[in-house]
């Protein structure tokens, strides 16, 4: 049986979420913009002419300088952006307090979908959706906790609300009962592993892509604008990195528990079915991903690429091969 107002309430939960991190999205976009602009004040305060230091300045450290002469610096030096928050953090912190809030809709609306039905809200496209959003907005929400991460609210928010959107508007479906071959205990244990890893492959994505803009804007000499509000790249690479530490043997589990599934469901474990040969794509690119990031030969930005790449294949097999392609994995529940 389902229970009509439950499923109302989710409805009405995940729209109000869609609003409040729309909300959150603007604060987080104004605050890197104004710690971003009172940086590139700073630095461009700093004293970027020739000082002369006087003859005789060395001389307590045992240096010697000809008489009448001066040592000047080599040039131009802009202060390096610093990690540390700008001495406003007001609309970081609005920000922080609306996606907090919109992470209790989402989870709530997530779980009243779940007691409609009287089941782990897993049984479709939308729900896997919710489900994925729930799981990116609780990491990054306990991640701020411990770390400021102010800086990275937008990243976050922004692919959390298209993943939303798309939800509420193309791939919603009604509550119902599961199909009766996703009435197994590996549901639970298959999708929810895979939807936490995607969760952090998304959070990784969102700080690749922080590095790259950052680093971009290194290369050419001066950093300006909101991307001063970032962290300096190798920091934000190092983020990178760690967060893909912690998602691919997730999403190995998650690869290898379907495969069990497969098993008993099918009565085999792999099958090249297209959702089973796009999880292994996913698998092969993150696998080539830390692999190039360990080799010398590779710099840490192509590297990074390769990250890109892998989280491009996770939105290919979500959209177009859950959409698209026909199998037995045809369990998206949007009508075609």
């Amino acid at each position: 049986m389902t229970n009509a107002s439950l499923a109302q309430a989710s409805d009405l939960a995940i729209w109000a979420s869609i609003v409040v991190l729309a909300l959150a999205m603007l604060a987080f976009s104004v605050h890197l913009a104004v710690t971003g602009s009172r940086r590139t004040r700073r630095a461009d305060r700093t004293t970027l002419e020739e000082v002369p230091v006087a003859a005789g300045a060395g001389a307590g450290a045992g240096v010697a300088a000809p008489t009448g002469s001066a040592v000047t610096s080599p040039g131009p030096v802009l202060a390096p952006a610093s990690d540390a928050p700008a001495p406003s953090r007001r609309w970081g912190v609005v920000g922080l307090q609306l996606t907090w809030l919109g992470t209790f809709l989402v989870v709530g609306g997530t779980v009243l979908r779940g007691m409609s039905v009287a089941r782990a809200p897993l049984g479709n496209m939308y729900e896997f959706a919710l489900f994925t959003a729930s799981f990116a907005l609780v990491v990054y929400s306990a991640w701020s906790l411990r770390k400021d991460r102010l800086w990275l609210g937008a990243f976050v928010v922004v692919p959390v609300l298209l993943i939303l959107g798309a939800a509420k508007l193309w791939w919603y479906t009604e509550a119902s009962q599961l199909m009766p071959a996703l009435d197994n205990i590996w549901l639970v244990i298959h999708v929810t592993i895979a939807t936490l890893s995607i969760a952090l492959f998304l959070l990784g994505a969102a700080v690749a892509t922080a590095y790259l803009l950052r680093d971009t804007a290194q290369r050419k000499g001066r950093v300006q604008g909101w991307l001063a509000a970032l962290p300096e790249a190798v920091k934000l690479e190092r983020i990178t990195y760690g967060v893909h530490i912690v998602a691919f043997p997730l999403w190995t589990f998650a690869v290898m528990s379907g495969a069990v599934w497969a098993e008993q469901a099918w009565g085999r474990y792999w099958g090249w079915d297209p959702k089973e040969t796009w999880s292994f794509v996913i698998w092969v690119v993150y696998a080539a991903y830390l692999h190039a990031r360990a080799t010398s030969g590779w710099t840490t930005r192509k590297a990074t690429w390769v990250a890109i790449a892998g989280f491009a294949c996770i939105v290919v097999n979500y959209t177009v091969v859950n959409l698209l392609m026909t199998g037995l994995h045809s369990y998206s529940g949007v009508a075609n």
